[in-house]
């Protein structure tokens, strides 16, 4: 009965309300902006990973914001998420995912440079902004603020925390037969640890592990795709073949319509980017920058290092291995991060056991980047007053998400995610003018033209 009605919600929430939302305003600002997301993507990436100057006010410089963004973006969708799109919605489910990833570079752009421009010094004289406050101080809508920080805190606890829990626990109890609840009470000791240092030690941690691990994740692909040359062409085609047709997954034991390949693709794919969902700009409020525009740049270019590359790279890793279709010793088809282990144990040595190192991490720093996100959030609706219980909430959430079943934690992530995103994008869209308008008017100070 639970797993009807979570069915129920997913699809009504994630419904042709919010997937027209979610296309046509990156459409939109695709076409007013002249394709700024491909254009301007190497300018992009020099502002994050370029030197910077100190005298600009903020908190975080903008590879710390990117890369506290990209802490909760590189998160288990990248991994497992990718394995579960196939499963649920065939190898098409990929294609939308690009599709989303392209769109989603661009409303992330937008969602950053709202996020600079409205953003406000807290009472403990640090920078704070993101959605709630774009919509209150930009369209002085309150109530749809207060939804956002609402549903924000509702996601902070789902795909922010539970399944990230839940997703490590399940990789450390494959490959080494740890105990999930072990698990769990050891990640939310350290996640305990860690929150109190606030933004500026999530800032460095995020600076320090997620370059580390992405490589480490990145090479790994790399040098399995490179045993498969041969499959990848087959891979890339079947991608594209499916897209817009009914598919079944390699094993034949999972059907996939052309709906549940759009639909899984999109929120998979706003899940791996965060697209759509306005939570990476509440990072970029907090960057050191004068200029809206250059931290909405960098804040866009985590889009396609989340979705274009990653994501790409664990899918056709999952297809050329042969471990999409597989099956466990029990005769049921693999899924989630049992998948991807299984990927990278065909094709390396040491493949399992440093995807295991790797979820472990990318749910470590996930789980600490909605921490900050949801303080944020529940500073905005009730003061810093609220932010110890929900300390202690977050932490308890971390033990109960590492033994919760993965298919209601999926459903539940996407269901919090897609109402995350419904006052996020009617903000955006009736902000849009604002965004061409500053978009016009700053970059040109980046030395790069938009007219």
């Amino acid at each position: 009965m639970f797993h009807y009605f979570l069915d129920f919600a997913y699809r009504i929430v994630w419904g042709p309300p919010l997937l027209i939302m979610l296309i046509g305003i990156g459409v939109y600002f695709t076409i007013a902006l002249r394709g700024l997301q491909l254009r301007m993507l190497p300018r992009a990436l020099r502002l994050a990973f370029g030197k910077q100057e100190r005298s600009e006010h903020g908190d975080l410089t903008h590879f710390q914001s990117l890369m506290t963004a990209l802490a909760a973006t590189l998160g288990i969708g990248n991994l497992s998420g990718v394995a579960t799109a196939l499963m649920a919605g065939g190898v098409g489910a990929l294609f939308w995912m690009w599709v989303m990833a392209l769109l989603g570079m661009i409303v992330k752009y937008a969602e950053a440079i709202l996020a600079v421009k409205y953003r406000i010094i807290d009472a403990r004289g640090e920078q704070a902004g993101g959605p709630m406050y774009s919509i209150e101080r930009g369209l002085g809508w309150k109530w749809l603020a207060v939804l956002f920080a609402a549903f924000t805190l509702l996601a902070s606890l789902g795909g922010g925390n539970i399944l990230q829990a839940n997703t490590v626990a399940d990789a450390l109890a494959s490959e080494f037969g740890i105990a999930p609840l072990s698990t769990g009470i050891a990640m939310a000791g350290l996640i305990a640890l860690a929150i109190f240092g606030g933004i500026h030690s999530i800032g460095r941690v995020a600076s320090l592990l997620v370059p580390l691990m992405t490589g480490f994740y990145l090479l790994g692909g790399a040098m399995i795709l490179a045993q498969h040359l041969p499959e990848i062409p087959g891979a890339l085609w079947s991608i594209v073949s499916h897209a817009l047709t009914p598919s079944a997954a390699f094993g034949g034991f999972i059907g996939a319509t052309l709906a549940d390949s759009i639909r899984v693709g999109l929120s998979r794919g706003l899940m791996t980017s965060e697209a759509g969902l306005g939570t990476a700009a509440i990072a970029s409020a907090a960057a050191k920058t004068e200029c809206p525009a250059k931290q909405a740049l960098v804040s866009m270019s985590g889009g396609f290092l989340a979705t274009g590359l990653m994501c790409t790279v664990t899918a056709l890793v999952l297809i050329v291995t042969g471990a999409y279709g597989s099956l466990d010793s029990n005769g049921l088809p693999l899924n989630g991060a049992a998948m991807t282990l299984n990927a990278f144990e065909r094709a390396l040595p040491w493949g399992s056991q440093g995807v295991v190192v790797t979820i472990a991490l990318f749910g470590f720093t996930t789980v600490l980047a909605y921490a900050y996100y949801a303080e944020k959030c529940l500073e905005y609706l009730v003061g810093e007053r609220g932010i110890p219980f929900y300390r202690a909430l977050f932490v308890c959430m971390v033990v109960i998400g590492s033994v919760t079943e993965l298919e209601i934690v999926w459903k539940f992530s996407d269901i919090a995610n897609g109402l995350m995103a419904y006052p996020n994008l009617i903000g955006l869209i009736a902000l849009r003018r604002v965004v061409v308008d500053e978009t016009k008017r700053l970059l040109p100070e980046t030395s790069d033209q938009v007219d």
